[in-house]
């Protein structure tokens, strides 16, 4: 689920800044629901105020203030009172499961999320050297705005497009989100027995494992795995992260390694939705089968380092990386195949 501007998840500025703005309450009638001294209140307000030349910021309290004009939550009660609901700790709100995936894909060396001016969605790219930018995420603008009024992406206009980066308060979001899922025994990841969310709480502050191996020069001085190859490993784990977001979060993935279980319609791929996408990966590690789709299914979208996969899958030191580059070579074309490119979301 994605994290919607609702009263619960306001952060605390801008829940004092509506209440301000639109409901005409003083700062001292704020500050007396609140518990907090006026002058917060005030240095709350003029903050946001000062945000509002951000297009994302602005579109967020738009949206906010038109929650706070839907009317009352209940007989006798003023509009402005559903922002009084109780708010994280310190005032501080937690990501979505959405919010999360982009998060961790904007905390990547060189990624940005890019929107440009009309579009209903932005997308996350990545610069990497000497190769084209690549499009690794597509999230809805609604989301956009809520991470911009959270302060978790901060940025500027280039022309038409707005291009955003994550902040400290981003990074500390994700971390929070990170532990919460450590917490939960690895849930989000699905049912593997073990405990994903260590591994991407390592992640977080380091390269994946196809960017690290794309670093890597060849016996000819090349990268060992080229732009195409890191594309289609990427494009295999959004639509793993996006397959997350559907209702079948409990899912043992590593059932699909040997292919659909008779009886079972892999579904309709062709769409955007969690269905669509956990169609696409079922049929792409179908193609691969056992090994190939072992090691792609761990290092792009388990981001296992290549030591632990060998260890996992009882190989020989250093040979992990020759079956990955094997099975992205494989993935290329099954997407090429299957799609006519690489997937209907990321190019």
């Amino acid at each position: 689920m994605s994290m919607q501007l609702d009263p619960g998840n306001l952060p605390a500025a801008a829940r004092d800044y509506v209440a301000n703005t639109e409901g005409g309450l003083s700062f001292r009638e704020i500050a007396a629901r609140n518990g907090c001294h006026a002058s917060t209140v005030m240095r709350r307000v003029r903050l946001v105020e000062t945000r509002r030349d951000d297009p994302l910021v602005d579109m967020a309290l738009e949206r906010a203030a038109r929650l706070a004009a839907v009317g009352p939550a209940c007989a006798g009660a003023t509009p402005l009172d559903q922002f009084d609901a109780e708010a994280a700790p310190g005032g501080q709100t937690s990501p979505g499961r959405e919010e999360e995936r982009i998060l961790r894909r904007l905390n990547e060396p060189g990624a940005s999320l890019a929107l440009a001016s009309g579009m209903e969605n932005a997308v996350v790219m990545r610069e990497t050297d000497g190769a084209e930018p690549m499009r690794t995420a597509v999230v809805g603008r609604a989301v956009a705005e809520a991470m911009a009024l959270n302060g978790w992406i901060r940025g500027g206009s280039v022309g038409r497009i707005q291009r955003y980066r994550i902040t400290a308060p981003g990074r500390g979001a994700l971390r929070r989100a990170e532990a919460a899922a450590a917490d939960e025994g690895g849930v989000r990841a699905g049912d593997r027995g073990e405990s994903f969310g260590q591994d991407r709480g390592r992640y977080v502050s380091s390269e994946s494992p196809l960017m690290s191996l794309a670093r890597r020069k060849d016996k000819t001085g090349k990268p060992y795995l080229t732009h195409d190859l890191v594309r289609v490993g990427e494009t295999l784990r959004e639509d793993f992260e996006l397959a997350q977001m559907g209702p079948r979060l409990g899912q043992n993935w590593d059932r699909f390694l040997a292919g659909p279980v008779d009886g079972e319609n892999s579904g309709d791929f062709r769409g955007h939705g969690p269905e669509a996408a956990r169609a696409r990966v079922e049929n792409a590690l179908a193609d691969l089968g056992p090994g190939l789709g072992d090691v792609a299914l761990r290092a792009c979208c388990f981001l296992e380092g290549m030591e632990a996969i060998e260890h996992r899958m009882g190989w020989a030191a250093r040979s992990g990386k020759i079956v990955l580059r094997i099975a992205l070579q494989r993935l290329l074309r099954h997407y090429d195949e299957r799609h006519g490119g690489v997937s209907p979301l990321i190019g």
